[in-house]
Protein backbone atom coordinates (compact mmCIF):
# COMPACT_ATOMS: atom_id res chain seq x y z
CA UNK A 1 0.00 0.00 0.00
CA UNK A 2 1.26 3.58 -1.13
CA UNK A 3 -0.23 7.06 -0.72
CA UNK A 4 0.45 7.51 -5.01
CA UNK A 5 2.76 5.54 -6.83
CA UNK A 6 3.52 8.99 -8.66
CA UNK A 7 4.74 10.67 -6.00
CA UNK A 8 6.86 7.90 -4.51
CA UNK A 9 8.78 7.03 -8.17
CA UNK A 10 9.70 11.15 -7.71
CA UNK A 11 10.71 11.04 -4.29
CA UNK A 12 13.00 8.02 -5.24
CA UNK A 13 14.46 9.92 -8.40
CA UNK A 14 15.88 12.37 -5.95
CA UNK A 15 17.27 10.53 -3.84
CA UNK A 16 18.92 8.61 -6.63
CA UNK A 17 17.11 5.47 -6.13
CA UNK A 18 15.33 5.36 -9.31
CA UNK A 19 16.23 5.71 -13.11
CA UNK A 20 14.60 5.41 -16.43
CA UNK A 21 12.08 2.80 -16.69
CA UNK A 22 12.03 1.75 -13.32
CA UNK A 23 8.07 0.87 -12.42
CA UNK A 24 6.46 1.12 -9.22
CA UNK A 25 3.28 -1.16 -8.60
CA UNK A 26 1.19 -0.90 -5.48
CA UNK A 27 -1.61 -3.57 -4.52
CA UNK A 28 -3.39 -0.40 -3.38
CA UNK A 29 -3.03 3.72 -3.56
CA UNK A 30 -4.49 5.82 -0.91
CA UNK A 31 -3.83 9.36 -2.42
CA UNK A 32 -3.62 8.22 -6.56
CA UNK A 33 -5.08 11.35 -8.26
CA UNK A 34 -6.31 11.60 -11.86
CA UNK A 35 -6.99 14.51 -14.31
CA UNK A 36 -7.77 18.02 -12.39
CA UNK A 37 -7.12 16.87 -9.31
CA UNK A 38 -9.53 13.51 -9.04
CA UNK A 39 -9.30 11.21 -6.66
CA UNK A 40 -8.83 7.28 -8.24
CA UNK A 41 -9.35 4.60 -5.32
CA UNK A 42 -10.38 1.20 -5.53
CA UNK A 43 -10.13 -1.68 -3.38
CA UNK A 44 -6.96 -3.26 -2.26
CA UNK A 45 -5.77 -5.79 -4.94
CA UNK A 46 -8.29 -5.41 -6.95
CA UNK A 47 -6.73 -2.96 -9.85
CA UNK A 48 -3.34 -2.07 -11.89
CA UNK A 49 -2.37 0.70 -10.15
CA UNK A 50 1.33 1.43 -11.46
CA UNK A 51 3.80 4.27 -12.55
CA UNK A 52 6.91 4.02 -15.08
CA UNK A 53 9.82 6.84 -14.82
CA UNK A 54 11.22 8.24 -17.74
CA UNK A 55 14.98 10.12 -17.75
CA UNK A 56 15.24 11.96 -19.78
CA UNK A 57 11.79 13.34 -21.16
CA UNK A 58 11.60 12.85 -25.15
CA UNK A 59 11.43 16.09 -27.00
CA UNK A 60 7.71 15.97 -27.55
CA UNK A 61 6.21 14.38 -23.60
CA UNK A 62 3.33 13.61 -24.48
CA UNK A 63 4.34 10.63 -26.71
CA UNK A 64 5.02 8.88 -23.16
CA UNK A 65 1.72 9.05 -22.30
CA UNK A 66 0.34 7.54 -25.66
CA UNK A 67 2.83 4.73 -25.43
CA UNK A 68 1.74 3.43 -22.20
CA UNK A 69 -1.75 4.18 -23.50
CA UNK A 70 -1.11 2.14 -26.26
CA UNK A 71 1.01 -0.44 -24.59
CA UNK A 72 -1.98 -0.92 -22.29
CA UNK A 73 -4.36 -1.72 -24.38
CA UNK A 74 -2.55 -3.80 -26.43
CA UNK A 75 -1.45 -6.27 -23.39
CA UNK A 76 -5.15 -6.25 -22.29
CA UNK A 77 -6.83 -7.15 -25.40
CA UNK A 78 -4.21 -10.02 -25.76
CA UNK A 79 -5.35 -11.48 -22.67
CA UNK A 80 -8.75 -10.86 -23.08
CA UNK A 81 -9.92 -12.73 -26.41
CA UNK A 82 -12.42 -10.17 -28.12
CA UNK A 83 -12.27 -7.43 -25.89
CA UNK A 84 -11.50 -3.70 -27.68
CA UNK A 85 -10.13 -0.99 -26.41
CA UNK A 86 -10.47 2.47 -27.60
CA UNK A 87 -8.84 5.93 -26.28
CA UNK A 88 -10.73 9.05 -25.43
CA UNK A 89 -8.61 12.36 -25.51
CA UNK A 90 -6.74 12.82 -23.72
CA UNK A 91 -5.84 10.00 -21.28
CA UNK A 92 -8.74 7.72 -20.87
CA UNK A 93 -8.83 3.67 -21.90
CA UNK A 94 -12.32 2.82 -22.87
CA UNK A 95 -14.43 -0.11 -23.56
CA UNK A 96 -17.52 1.19 -25.79
CA UNK A 97 -17.28 5.01 -24.19
CA UNK A 98 -17.04 3.61 -20.49
CA UNK A 99 -14.01 4.17 -18.93
CA UNK A 100 -11.74 1.23 -18.06
CA UNK A 101 -8.54 3.12 -16.98
CA UNK A 102 -6.73 6.33 -16.69
CA UNK A 103 -3.49 7.86 -17.62
CA UNK A 104 -1.83 10.65 -15.91
CA UNK A 105 1.61 12.08 -16.50
CA UNK A 106 3.91 14.53 -14.50
CA UNK A 107 7.13 16.02 -15.05
CA UNK A 108 10.04 17.46 -12.93
CA UNK A 109 12.75 18.88 -14.80
CA UNK A 110 14.49 15.82 -16.54
CA UNK A 111 12.14 13.37 -14.96
CA UNK A 112 8.46 12.29 -16.57
CA UNK A 113 6.12 9.99 -14.70
CA UNK A 114 3.47 8.18 -16.29
CA UNK A 115 0.76 6.72 -13.93
CA UNK A 116 -1.77 4.38 -15.24
CA UNK A 117 -5.10 2.92 -13.32
CA UNK A 118 -6.89 0.32 -15.02
CA UNK A 119 -10.09 -1.54 -13.65
CA UNK A 120 -8.73 -5.26 -13.57
CA UNK A 121 -11.73 -6.13 -10.86
CA UNK A 122 -13.35 -3.73 -9.67
CA UNK A 123 -15.09 -0.05 -11.31
CA UNK A 124 -16.56 2.68 -9.58
CA UNK A 125 -20.45 3.52 -11.11
CA UNK A 126 -20.72 4.50 -14.83
CA UNK A 127 -17.18 2.93 -15.51
CA UNK A 128 -15.94 -0.46 -16.98
CA UNK A 129 -13.52 -3.30 -15.88
CA UNK A 130 -12.38 -6.22 -16.95
CA UNK A 131 -14.34 -8.58 -14.77
CA UNK A 132 -11.55 -9.56 -12.91
CA UNK A 133 -10.87 -12.90 -15.74
CA UNK A 134 -7.29 -11.83 -15.60
CA UNK A 135 -4.46 -11.19 -12.60
CA UNK A 136 -3.42 -7.40 -12.41
CA UNK A 137 0.40 -8.74 -12.43
CA UNK A 138 -0.18 -10.42 -15.67
CA UNK A 139 -1.42 -7.05 -17.38
CA UNK A 140 1.55 -5.30 -16.19
CA UNK A 141 3.72 -7.94 -17.83
CA UNK A 142 2.12 -7.88 -21.14
CA UNK A 143 2.21 -3.96 -20.67
CA UNK A 144 5.53 -3.54 -20.60
CA UNK A 145 6.20 -5.99 -23.41
CA UNK A 146 4.34 -4.14 -25.60
CA UNK A 147 5.61 -0.42 -24.49
CA UNK A 148 8.97 -2.35 -25.83
CA UNK A 149 7.33 -3.73 -28.97
CA UNK A 150 6.13 -0.22 -30.38
CA UNK A 151 7.75 1.40 -33.30
CA UNK A 152 9.45 4.23 -33.15
CA UNK A 153 6.59 6.55 -34.03
CA UNK A 154 3.55 5.80 -32.32
CA UNK A 155 1.39 8.83 -33.97
CA UNK A 156 -0.23 7.04 -36.62
CA UNK A 157 -1.47 4.09 -34.01
CA UNK A 158 -2.25 6.45 -31.43
CA UNK A 159 -4.59 7.94 -33.84
CA UNK A 160 -6.06 5.22 -35.11
CA UNK A 161 -7.17 3.79 -31.33
CA UNK A 162 -8.11 7.25 -30.75
CA UNK A 163 -11.98 6.78 -30.81
CA UNK A 164 -12.78 10.63 -30.06
CA UNK A 165 -12.32 11.57 -33.65
CA UNK A 166 -15.26 11.65 -35.93
CA UNK A 167 -17.25 12.54 -33.01
CA UNK A 168 -19.55 15.58 -31.39
CA UNK A 169 -17.67 16.94 -28.35
CA UNK A 170 -17.79 19.26 -26.06
CA UNK A 171 -13.92 20.45 -24.72
CA UNK A 172 -13.82 21.62 -21.12
CA UNK A 173 -11.59 24.12 -21.10
CA UNK A 174 -9.45 25.82 -18.05
CA UNK A 175 -11.38 28.46 -16.74
CA UNK A 176 -14.88 27.52 -17.01
CA UNK A 177 -14.65 28.13 -20.72
CA UNK A 178 -15.90 25.32 -23.33
CA UNK A 179 -15.97 24.53 -26.77
CA UNK A 180 -18.40 22.15 -28.71
CA UNK A 181 -17.48 20.94 -32.05
CA UNK A 182 -16.80 17.80 -34.36
CA UNK A 183 -12.70 16.14 -33.32
CA UNK A 184 -11.77 16.22 -36.33
CA UNK A 185 -7.95 15.11 -36.03
CA UNK A 186 -4.60 14.86 -33.49
CA UNK A 187 -1.77 16.95 -34.93
CA UNK A 188 1.44 15.02 -34.57
CA UNK A 189 2.29 17.17 -30.92
CA UNK A 190 -1.03 15.20 -29.86
CA UNK A 191 -3.18 18.40 -29.80
CA UNK A 192 -6.86 17.41 -30.72
CA UNK A 193 -8.34 19.18 -33.37
CA UNK A 194 -11.92 20.28 -33.14
CA UNK A 195 -14.09 22.38 -35.83
CA UNK A 196 -16.93 23.92 -34.03
CA UNK A 197 -19.58 26.65 -35.16
CA UNK A 198 -18.85 28.55 -38.43
CA UNK A 199 -15.91 25.88 -39.01
CA UNK A 200 -13.64 27.93 -36.25
CA UNK A 201 -10.82 25.41 -35.81
CA UNK A 202 -9.90 25.38 -32.05
CA UNK A 203 -6.46 23.22 -31.56
CA UNK A 204 -6.54 22.17 -27.60
CA UNK A 205 -3.35 21.01 -25.56
CA UNK A 206 -5.89 20.50 -22.76
CA UNK A 207 -9.47 19.94 -21.70
CA UNK A 208 -11.63 17.53 -20.16
CA UNK A 209 -14.01 16.18 -23.28
CA UNK A 210 -17.39 14.81 -23.20
CA UNK A 211 -18.53 12.60 -26.17
CA UNK A 212 -22.26 13.94 -27.03
CA UNK A 213 -22.82 11.54 -30.33
CA UNK A 214 -22.71 8.01 -30.12
CA UNK A 215 -20.10 6.64 -31.62
CA UNK A 216 -20.62 4.35 -34.99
Amino acid sequence: MTGSTNIDLFAAAERGLAGDRTVLVAGHQTAGRGRLDRTWDAPPGANLLVSLLFEPVPERPGELTQRVALAACAAVEALVPGLSLGLKWPNDLVIDDRKVGGILAQRSGAVAVVGLGLNVAWSPPDAADLGGVVAPAAILAGMLAEFDALPVSVVAAHRRRLVTLGREVRAELPGERSVVGRAEDVDDAGRLIVVGEGGARHVLDVGDIVHLRPHG
